[in-house]
Protein backbone atom coordinates (compact mmCIF):
# COMPACT_ATOMS: atom_id res chain seq x y z
CA UNK A 1 0.00 0.00 0.00
CA UNK A 2 1.54 3.20 -1.33
CA UNK A 3 2.72 5.72 1.30
CA UNK A 4 0.28 9.11 2.36
CA UNK A 5 3.39 11.42 1.22
CA UNK A 6 3.29 9.69 -2.44
CA UNK A 7 -0.36 10.34 -2.45
CA UNK A 8 0.08 13.64 -1.72
CA UNK A 9 2.42 14.60 -4.74
CA UNK A 10 0.74 12.79 -6.91
CA UNK A 11 -2.26 14.82 -6.44
CA UNK A 12 -0.01 17.80 -6.37
CA UNK A 13 1.48 17.30 -10.03
CA UNK A 14 -2.08 16.05 -11.63
CA UNK A 15 -3.18 19.87 -10.21
CA UNK A 16 -0.01 21.08 -12.09
CA UNK A 17 -1.05 19.00 -15.46
CA UNK A 18 -4.39 20.48 -15.48
CA UNK A 19 -3.23 24.40 -14.88
CA UNK A 20 -0.52 24.02 -17.73
CA UNK A 21 -3.08 22.42 -19.78
CA UNK A 22 -6.23 24.86 -19.78
CA UNK A 23 -6.16 28.10 -21.56
CA UNK A 24 -4.93 31.32 -20.66
CA UNK A 25 -7.91 33.49 -19.21
CA UNK A 26 -9.20 36.41 -20.78
CA UNK A 27 -7.89 39.89 -19.13
CA UNK A 28 -11.01 41.71 -18.32
CA UNK A 29 -10.93 44.90 -21.13
CA UNK A 30 -11.57 48.28 -19.58
CA UNK A 31 -14.88 49.81 -20.40
CA UNK A 32 -15.30 52.24 -22.87
CA UNK A 33 -18.32 54.92 -22.77
CA UNK A 34 -19.66 55.52 -26.63
CA UNK A 35 -17.80 59.68 -27.78
CA UNK A 36 -19.79 62.41 -28.15
CA UNK A 37 -20.25 63.53 -31.72
CA UNK A 38 -18.61 66.73 -30.99
CA UNK A 39 -15.24 64.76 -30.07
CA UNK A 40 -15.61 62.61 -33.06
CA UNK A 41 -15.63 65.78 -34.70
CA UNK A 42 -12.87 67.48 -33.39
CA UNK A 43 -10.63 64.43 -33.83
CA UNK A 44 -11.61 64.40 -36.96
CA UNK A 45 -10.18 67.95 -37.63
CA UNK A 46 -6.65 66.76 -36.19
CA UNK A 47 -5.70 63.74 -38.69
CA UNK A 48 -2.58 63.40 -40.74
CA UNK A 49 -3.49 65.81 -43.66
CA UNK A 50 -3.80 68.85 -41.26
CA UNK A 51 -0.85 71.52 -41.25
CA UNK A 52 1.35 71.46 -38.32
CA UNK A 53 1.33 75.22 -37.53
CA UNK A 54 4.53 74.69 -35.41
CA UNK A 55 6.48 73.97 -38.37
CA UNK A 56 4.77 76.15 -40.35
CA UNK A 57 5.69 78.97 -38.68
CA UNK A 58 9.37 78.03 -37.95
CA UNK A 59 11.18 80.28 -39.94
CA UNK A 60 8.72 83.48 -38.51
CA UNK A 61 10.96 85.77 -36.45
CA UNK A 62 9.70 88.03 -33.73
CA UNK A 63 9.73 91.79 -34.63
CA UNK A 64 11.68 93.86 -32.60
CA UNK A 65 10.34 96.94 -30.62
CA UNK A 66 9.13 99.68 -32.19
CA UNK A 67 11.31 102.75 -30.65
CA UNK A 68 8.17 105.15 -31.64
CA UNK A 69 6.74 107.37 -28.91
CA UNK A 70 3.22 107.44 -28.46
CA UNK A 71 2.60 110.70 -28.75
CA UNK A 72 -0.39 112.18 -26.43
CA UNK A 73 -2.28 115.38 -27.18
CA UNK A 74 -2.80 117.27 -24.41
CA UNK A 75 -6.09 118.41 -23.81
CA UNK A 76 -6.99 122.06 -24.64
CA UNK A 77 -7.18 124.05 -21.42
CA UNK A 78 -10.90 125.14 -20.76
CA UNK A 79 -11.94 128.57 -21.84
CA UNK A 80 -14.18 131.08 -19.99
CA UNK A 81 -15.93 132.15 -23.04
CA UNK A 82 -18.71 133.71 -20.88
CA UNK A 83 -16.35 135.61 -18.90
CA UNK A 84 -14.12 136.80 -21.90
CA UNK A 85 -17.37 138.13 -23.41
CA UNK A 86 -18.56 139.65 -20.20
CA UNK A 87 -15.07 141.67 -20.05
CA UNK A 88 -15.45 142.69 -23.75
CA UNK A 89 -19.02 143.99 -22.85
CA UNK A 90 -17.52 145.71 -20.17
CA UNK A 91 -14.48 147.10 -22.22
CA UNK A 92 -17.38 148.42 -24.49
CA UNK A 93 -19.26 150.40 -22.61
CA UNK A 94 -16.10 152.23 -21.25
CA UNK A 95 -14.95 151.99 -24.27
CA UNK A 96 -18.84 154.03 -25.94
CA UNK A 97 -20.74 154.11 -22.98
CA UNK A 98 -23.97 151.83 -22.23
CA UNK A 99 -26.07 155.08 -23.44
CA UNK A 100 -24.56 156.87 -26.27
CA UNK A 101 -23.69 160.25 -26.57
CA UNK A 102 -26.61 163.08 -28.02
CA UNK A 103 -25.28 163.36 -31.17
CA UNK A 104 -28.06 166.50 -31.50
CA UNK A 105 -25.34 169.28 -30.42
CA UNK A 106 -23.55 170.79 -33.23
CA UNK A 107 -20.46 173.56 -32.88
CA UNK A 108 -21.85 175.87 -30.93
CA UNK A 109 -23.92 174.32 -28.91
CA UNK A 110 -21.96 172.17 -27.42
CA UNK A 111 -22.93 170.68 -23.48
CA UNK A 112 -20.07 170.87 -21.55
CA UNK A 113 -16.44 172.44 -21.85
CA UNK A 114 -14.21 170.64 -24.01
CA UNK A 115 -16.42 169.38 -26.11
CA UNK A 116 -14.73 171.20 -29.07
CA UNK A 117 -11.21 172.91 -29.99
CA UNK A 118 -9.83 175.10 -32.29
CA UNK A 119 -6.51 176.61 -32.51
CA UNK A 120 -7.08 180.74 -32.64
CA UNK A 121 -7.28 182.12 -36.02
CA UNK A 122 -8.66 179.06 -37.54
CA UNK A 123 -12.79 179.20 -37.91
CA UNK A 124 -15.53 177.27 -36.64
CA UNK A 125 -15.82 175.62 -40.03
CA UNK A 126 -13.67 173.66 -39.67
CA UNK A 127 -14.68 171.83 -36.68
CA UNK A 128 -18.06 171.25 -38.48
CA UNK A 129 -16.25 169.53 -41.10
CA UNK A 130 -14.10 167.43 -38.64
CA UNK A 131 -17.10 166.70 -37.00
CA UNK A 132 -19.09 165.54 -40.21
CA UNK A 133 -16.32 163.37 -41.22
CA UNK A 134 -14.78 165.82 -43.75
CA UNK A 135 -11.30 164.28 -43.23
CA UNK A 136 -10.79 160.43 -42.78
CA UNK A 137 -9.08 158.96 -39.50
CA UNK A 138 -6.39 157.59 -40.57
CA UNK A 139 -4.95 156.19 -37.03
CA UNK A 140 -6.48 155.42 -33.54
CA UNK A 141 -5.03 155.73 -30.15
CA UNK A 142 -6.76 153.50 -27.27
CA UNK A 143 -5.47 154.69 -23.68
CA UNK A 144 -7.71 152.28 -21.82
CA UNK A 145 -5.79 150.90 -18.74
CA UNK A 146 -3.07 153.73 -19.15
CA UNK A 147 -2.50 155.83 -15.87
CA UNK A 148 -2.40 159.70 -16.54
CA UNK A 149 1.88 159.54 -17.36
CA UNK A 150 1.38 156.28 -19.73
CA UNK A 151 -1.28 158.39 -21.18
CA UNK A 152 0.76 161.56 -21.95
CA UNK A 153 3.82 159.40 -23.03
CA UNK A 154 1.67 157.60 -25.45
CA UNK A 155 -0.39 159.99 -26.53
CA UNK A 156 3.15 162.44 -27.19
CA UNK A 157 4.58 159.10 -29.12
CA UNK A 158 1.59 158.91 -31.36
CA UNK A 159 1.29 162.25 -32.79
CA UNK A 160 4.94 162.56 -33.27
CA UNK A 161 4.81 159.16 -35.18
CA UNK A 162 1.11 160.36 -36.93
CA UNK A 163 2.76 163.55 -38.25
CA UNK A 164 5.51 162.11 -39.37
CA UNK A 165 3.66 159.95 -41.94
CA UNK A 166 1.37 162.52 -43.09
CA UNK A 167 -1.53 161.79 -40.98
CA UNK A 168 -4.52 164.62 -41.13
CA UNK A 169 -6.65 163.39 -38.83
CA UNK A 170 -6.67 160.58 -36.02
CA UNK A 171 -9.13 159.56 -32.87
CA UNK A 172 -7.76 159.34 -30.07
CA UNK A 173 -10.13 157.22 -27.81
CA UNK A 174 -9.71 158.13 -23.61
CA UNK A 175 -13.00 156.32 -22.07
CA UNK A 176 -15.86 157.57 -20.20
CA UNK A 177 -14.46 156.29 -17.05
CA UNK A 178 -17.60 153.93 -16.41
CA UNK A 179 -14.81 151.56 -15.29
CA UNK A 180 -12.67 153.92 -12.76
CA UNK A 181 -12.87 154.69 -9.23
CA UNK A 182 -16.54 156.35 -8.40
CA UNK A 183 -17.60 155.86 -12.37
CA UNK A 184 -15.33 159.82 -12.78
CA UNK A 185 -13.56 159.77 -15.70
CA UNK A 186 -9.75 160.15 -15.21
CA UNK A 187 -8.12 160.96 -19.20
CA UNK A 188 -10.80 162.26 -20.42
CA UNK A 189 -10.45 166.40 -19.28
CA UNK A 190 -6.73 165.20 -19.40
CA UNK A 191 -6.19 164.12 -22.91
CA UNK A 192 -8.61 167.15 -24.06
CA UNK A 193 -6.13 169.81 -22.29
CA UNK A 194 -3.11 168.08 -23.15
CA UNK A 195 -4.44 168.09 -27.65
CA UNK A 196 -5.01 171.99 -26.77
CA UNK A 197 -1.58 172.86 -25.75
CA UNK A 198 -0.28 170.66 -28.83
CA UNK A 199 1.57 173.00 -31.37
CA UNK A 200 0.84 170.38 -33.75
CA UNK A 201 -2.99 170.02 -33.08
CA UNK A 202 -5.46 172.47 -34.89
CA UNK A 203 -8.25 171.19 -33.93
CA UNK A 204 -10.51 168.41 -31.81
CA UNK A 205 -14.15 167.73 -31.02
CA UNK A 206 -16.13 164.70 -29.67
CA UNK A 207 -16.33 162.19 -31.70
CA UNK A 208 -19.96 161.41 -33.37
CA UNK A 209 -21.99 158.80 -31.86
CA UNK A 210 -21.03 155.85 -34.02
CA UNK A 211 -17.22 156.61 -33.33
CA UNK A 212 -16.93 156.48 -29.33
CA UNK A 213 -19.32 159.46 -28.57
CA UNK A 214 -18.33 161.57 -25.43
CA UNK A 215 -15.15 158.51 -25.18
CA UNK A 216 -13.12 159.63 -27.90
CA UNK A 217 -12.05 163.10 -29.72
CA UNK A 218 -11.15 163.14 -33.68
CA UNK A 219 -8.38 165.48 -33.65
CA UNK A 220 -7.41 167.40 -37.33
CA UNK A 221 -3.28 167.48 -36.99
CA UNK A 222 -0.96 170.72 -39.16
CA UNK A 223 -0.06 169.58 -42.43
CA UNK A 224 3.73 168.44 -43.08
Amino acid sequence: MAKLSELRRLLEDAHVRTRESAPAAAKPTPSRTAASPRRTLAAGKHGDGDIDLAQAFSDVERLAPSRRTAHVRPRAAPIARQSIADDADALAASKFGAEPAPDAWDVGQEHEAGQTYVRHGLGTDVLARLRRGHWAVQDELDLHGHTADEAHDALADFLDEARTRGCRCVRVVHGKGLTSPNKEPVLKGKVRKWLSHWDDVLAYCEAPRHSGGAGAVLVLLRGR
